[in-house]
């Protein structure tokens, strides 16, 4: 399993149910990436979608207990995700947010691709700080590349003992 995100200098990922920074280059990084694969995510991630919707050409799974959806599978505990889960190959499955979603997942992620951001966005939520944390490292970089003004990185970040999805 791995975390897709895109970050601040701060590691801000979000305000008011929305992203940081509109970003073209990024979404569609983030599109190449998980286009065909399953998306993982909090209730509030599926809300922040266009149209709350879905996102298309992937398997959207939801956990939470607040609503059920007949267009992506919800699931009201962490437990039935995890069994849900089991029946994909984990290379597939992307964690895609929000922060406290993102937090119970980040251990069980054997890869995070963060996008960093050189801005600081006035963030209310946050990512895990990768860096300096216990068992993750990164393990490559792209070049700085201008994205709607902003300048960022693509990163990708290697967990050397992810936690295993027990059920």
């Amino acid at each position: 399993m791995q975390a897709i995100v895109a970050v601040d200098r701060e590691w801000g990922i979000g305000k008011n149910n929305g992203m940081l920074f509109h970003l073209p280059a990024d979404l569609k990084y983030f599109k190449e990436k998980t286009s065909g694969k399953v998306i993982v995510m909090g209730g509030n991630t599926l809300l922040s979608f266009p149209g709350s919707k879905p996102l298309p050409n992937r398997v959207n799974l939801v956990l939470s207990d607040v609503f059920t959806r007949d267009d992506c599978k919800v699931f009201p505990t962490l437990q039935e995700l995890f069994a849900e889960l089991k029946n994909y190959d984990t290379d597939d499955v992307f964690v895609v947010g929000g922060a406290m979603f993102y937090a119970t997942m980040i251990d069980y992620c054997k890869y995070a691709y963060v996008t960093k951001v050189d801005a600081v966005g006035d963030a209310k939520v946050f990512f895990p700080k990768l860096d300096g944390r216990e068992g993750w490292r990164e393990i490559w970089r792209s070049e700085p590349v201008s994205d709607n003004g902003f300048t960022v990185t693509f990163t990708k970040y290697e967990n050397i003992n992810p936690k295993e999805l027990n059920i």
